[in-house]
C-alpha cells in the first residue's frame, strides 16, 4: 500500500513540474516598440532658381499724338528666389519671399520707336496649407521693373516702373530639402513717362507670368 502512495505522490510531483514547466515557457513577448512616423514641415529658409514666360502689355502715349499704341512684351524669363516659411500645428503656412528675374522682351510702339524691359523683382508675403508634402499657397506684395524706351535719332531713356503682384502657386518636396515648383502671376507695374527732351512717352505696364522652378529648403 505505502509503495503505490508513493508512485501516486511522484506521479502529481512530476506533473506539477511539468506544468510549471508550460507555464514558464508560454511567457508572452514583450512588445516591440513602434516608432512614430516622421511629419514633414515646411519652416525654415530656402532658395531656388526659376523660369518661364510672361505675356506682357505696354500702352503708350507719345506727346502730341492722339492716339495710344499696345505693344506685346512677351518672351522668356529666367531668375532666382529666397524665403521663408512658418509652419503652424494646423498646417498652415505662412512666409515670405523675394524674386529677381531678367525678362527677353521687346516690341515697336510706332515708327522705329521700341520699349522693353529687362530685370524685375519682387517682395511678397505668402499663405499656403500644407497637405504633407504639397504646398498650395497664394501669394501678392510689391513689384518692379526697369523699363527702356528709344527712339531713332534720339537714343534711349530708361525709368524704373513699381507696383504690385499677386499670385498663386504650387511647392511639391521630392526629399526634405528638395521640392519644385509651378505659379502663375499677374502684376501690374504702373505707369512711368520716358523724357526725350523734344517729347515725352508715357508707358503703362502689366504681366501674366507662369513659372516653373527648383528649389532647396534648409
Amino acid at each position: 500500500m505505502k509503495k503505490l502512495l508513493y508512485t501516486a505522490a511522484a506521479v502529481f510531483a512530476l506533473a506539477g513540474v511539468a506544468k510549471a514547466a508550460d507555464a514558464v515557457d508560454q511567457v508572452p513577448t514583450a512588445p516591440v516598440a513602434q516608432e512614430a512616423p516622421v511629419v514633414f514641415s515646411w519652416s525654415g529658409p530656402y532658395v531656388g532658381i526659376h523660369g518661364g514666360y510672361g505675356w506682357g502689355d505696354a500702352d503708350s502715349t507719345i506727346s502730341g499724338a492722339p492716339v495710344t499704341f499696345s505693344s506685346d512684351l512677351d518672351g522668356g524669363l529666367f531668375g532666382g528666389f529666397v524665403g521663408y516659411n512658418y509652419q503652424f500645428s494646423n498646417n498652415l503656412v505662412i512666409g515670405v519671399e523675394g524674386d529677381l528675374d531678367y525678362n527677353w522682351n521687346e516690341d515697336e510702339i510706332t515708327a522705329g520707336a521700341e520699349v522693353k524691359t529687362e530685370w524685375q523683382g519682387s517682395a511678397r508675403v505668402r499663405l499656403g496649407y500644407a497637405f504633407d508634402r504639397a504646398l498650395v499657397y497664394a501669394t501678392g506684395g510689391w513689384a518692379g521693373t526697369r523699363g527702356e524706351a528709344s527712339v531713332p535719332g534720339f537714343g534711349e531713356r530708361s525709368e524704373t516702373f513699381s507696383g504690385y503682384t499677386v499670385g498663386a502657386g504650387l511647392d511639391y518636396a521630392f526629399t526634405d530639402n528638395i521640392f519644385a515648383r509651378v505659379e502663375y502671376r499677374y502684376t501690374d507695374f504702373g505707369s512711368e513717362t520716358f523724357d526725350f527732351g523734344a517729347g515725352t512717352i508715357d508707358t503703362d505696364f502689366n504681366q501674366h507670368a507662369v513659372k516653373v522652378g527648383l528649389g532647396v529648403k534648409f
